[in-house]
């Protein structure tokens, strides 16, 4: 892999954004596309690297959409129609291409996604060492402290937003007191998938009772873990950390907690009539419309092929078996 796309790949990482790498695993000459060759696709449909030409490149960009959503990586053996029933097998996507050339190609695209995302708010033991624990999880984690910001409490809601807390992400209020209810109130205005507070049951009631005679709705009350963590009886600040972190895996495990897969796209294919490849409208460089329909191709080389005929390859004729 090449040190532009590696350095890429951990800037994206650091950053908390999604991303696939499509890594070329086989060709058959005289394909564009050589092993080793790697791609990385980002979300929003950019390319950086090389995997293959213009009948290539489109499908691996909707595979690895597709992965982003889906979380699970994927095979793609792209080739000609008449060898596609003998590589059909489970994790296998079969592409017929059929752009003046014989060559193939296998591409394994694998997902990489946000690493779980911890914002934990408050001045504590507790809280320094469950942001460090996370850490060591591998897990994206910071500490957020209104007290020390400029516009003390009342910073919470813009420290959140800075943190770019959304559904994927956990938050806990570990403020110990000093202003649970500003930021549990401000957690709860997120699209955090866990609140936690730390705080003793009596203290957690009170804040929740405080909060709810202010206007917040029991129905995100009820989003609050409180008190946060897993029940391990008396113990130390280092490992209430140790029962909420627990608490946090338990949950991911047990799939209570979004996973931060992408949200579904909604995307306008159609199919090239004459090679029979799925395109992606939207960034369709070849195209014509013939009585009153517009079609879609892969390539310039399909688009001169359906000019030469249009009757053989319209709908009419696709429907008609012509």
């Amino acid at each position: 892999m090449k040190p532009e796309i590696l350095a890429l790949a951990d800037r994206l990482a650091q950053a908390g954004d999604a991303f696939a790498l499509a890594t070329v695993v086989w060709a058959r000459a005289p394909s564009s596309g050589k092993p080793g060759a790697t791609a990385l696709i980002t979300a929003d449909r950019k390319v950086i690297g090389w995997i293959g030409g213009a009948c290539a490149e489109p499908t691996v960009i909707r595979e690895a959409l597709r992965t982003l959503e889906d979380g699970t990586p994927r095979l793609l053996f792209l080739g000609t129609a008449d060898e596609l029933a003998e590589h059909q097998r489970d994790g296998v996507v079969t592409v017929p291409i059929a752009c003046q050339s014989e060559g193939a190609l296998e591409v394994y695209v694998q997902p990489v996604l946000p690493s779980p995302h911890l914002v934990v708010i408050g001045r504590s033991p507790a809280a320094e060492a469950l942001a460090a624990m996370a850490l060591a999880l591998g897990w994206r984690s910071s500490v957020y402290d209104a007290e020390a910001s400029p516009g003390g409490a009342d910073g919470v809601d813009a420290m959140l937003e800075e943190a770019a807390v959304g559904p994927t992400s956990m938050v806990v209020v570990a403020t110990q007191g000093h202003y649970d209810e500003d930021a549990l109130r401000a957690a709860l205005a997120t699209r955090a998938g866990y609140v936690g507070l730390i705080a003793s049951r009596k203290r957690a009631g009170s804040v929740l009772g405080y909060l709810r005679d202010r206007g917040v709705a029991d129905v995100d009350l009820a989003r609050v873990y409180g008190p946060a963590g897993l029940d391990l009886g008396t113990v130390e600040p280092n490992e209430i950390a140790v029962a909420i972190l627990a608490e946090l895996v338990q949950l991911r495990g047990e799939g209570m907690l979004p996973v931060a897969a992408q949200e579904p796209t909604s995307r306008h294919e159609e199919i090239d009539p004459v090679c029979g490849m799925t395109v992606d409208v939207a960034d369709a460089r070849f195209r014509t419309t013939h009585e009153g329909r517009t079609y879609y191709f892969c390539s310039a080389g399909c688009l001169a092929t359906f000019g030469a005929d249009p009757v053989a390859y319209s709908v009419s004729a696709t429907n008609t078996g012509q």
